[in-house]
């Protein structure tokens, strides 16, 4: 996965590779998927969660540019693949889901690899979770519409956000990062990804009358 997969594809900070290189992906899917589950696109989880493609998920990693030290939210969590890796890279890692079956699951796994500096909280993914921010780096693992504000508050001075963005009813999304300065958050595209989006980052529906 690492040297046909991520390498290739522009992938070249050593911790990611590493990271991705030590995390048992196979942990994190159901039985029936083990054998698959190092393939080059998403797996489908249960109540519509994925694990991102390898590529996709490893590019967005390291656009975060993760530090040591950094503290990171992890945005629709699903199995914790994503969580593993970034307890491999940052300080400390908070990972939000709403499911209280995934929530379960994930910790019992990353307790099962040993990984102890990472807690699964269950909370609207939309909300983040402020109780423990600011956070240094952000990653949404999905697609999104739209990121609320009330998410990218969450980060610190100069804290950075990645997710892909795409829009309703585009086959194909974009990656992008989020980053601060002050008050004042803007976007930069960094490559195309298909990945499905997360339903809480849909825009809402406003009826005209």
């Amino acid at each position: 996965m690492v040297n046909c997969q991520i390498r290739p594809n522009k992938v070249t900070d050593e911790r990611v590779l590493d990271a991705f290189s030590t995390i048992p992906r196979e942990a994190f899917v159901a039985k029936h998927q083990r054998s698959i589950a190092y393939i080059d696109e998403d797996l489908m989880l249960t109540n519509g969660r994925c694990l991102m493609e390898p590529m996709v998920l490893s590019r967005l990693t390291q656009a975060l540019e993760i530090r040591s030290d950094d503290n990171v939210l992890v945005v629709g969590a699903g199995s914790g693949y994503g969580t593993a890796i970034m307890a491999q890279i940052a300080g400390s890692v908070i990972a939000i889901e709403t499911r209280t079956q995934l929530v379960d699951k994930a910790q019992e796994t990353l307790a099962n690899i040993g990984i102890d500096n990472a807690a699964f909280i269950k909370s609207r993914l939309a909300d983040g979770y402020p109780e423990e921010g600011p956070y240094d780096r952000i990653i949404i693992e999905g697609g999104v519409e739209t990121v609320p504000d009330s998410l990218l508050k969450q980060l610190t001075p100069k804290g950075r956000l990645v997710a892909v963005k795409r829009a309703k009813n585009e086959a194909v999304g974009v990656a992008c990062l989020w980053t601060r300065a002050g008050d004042n958050f803007s976007y930069t595209p960094l490559f195309n990804a298909q990945v499905p989006n997360l339903d809480e980052f849909n825009t809402k529906v406003e009826f005209v009358f």
